[in-house]
């Protein structure tokens, strides 16, 4: 009995807001050094793999800047975001931002989604805060961010 009751209470913190919320930790050292070196290291869970390839290709303009490599490190990188993709571990969150992916789209931009744009609908002024600066700065607003934890703090 004790073992159906705690069972149920597992399922039930799991359904809850609380993890609403949240996805897989980015935890590759590789992906996390050399993404993490000019913005945070995002989670594959918020685009599809096509999209994760599609950026892998275009490293010499990431952006407006150059964020070109290795070639064994962008195979490397590619193969940890297309593995941890939207499309190919799914989840929640990464539903929510599917839905609004075209069955062909490779969006670029995470910011640029309708999920994203609808939870994050604030004054320009919010944005332009010296702390933020600018929509990907996920840290400035979710400190447990890197950890996959975007819980309002």
């Amino acid at each position: 009995m004790r073992s159906i009751v705690m069972g149920a209470g597992l399922l039930l913190s799991l359904s809850t807001p609380a993890w609403a919320d949240r996805v897989a930790p980015l935890t590759d050292p590789v992906t996390l050094k050399a993404c993490g070196e000019c913005h945070m290291a995002f989670q594959p869970d918020f685009l599809p793999a096509r999209s994760w390839a599609r950026m892998m290709d275009s490293l010499d303009n990431h952006f407006g800047e150059s964020a070109a490599m290795a070639p064994d490190k962008v195979a490397h990188i590619r193969k940890v975001l297309e593995d941890g993709a939207a499309d190919r571990v799914g989840g929640k969150v990464a539903g929510r931002f599917l839905r609004w992916v075209a069955p062909d789209g490779t969006p670029q931009r995470i910011t640029e989604n309708p999920a994203f744009l609808r939870k994050h609908d604030f004054p320009a002024r919010e944005w332009a805060r010296a702390d933020v600066k600018s929509k990907s700065n996920c840290p400035a607003c979710h400190k447990r961010a890197e950890r996959g934890d975007y819980e309002e703090d």
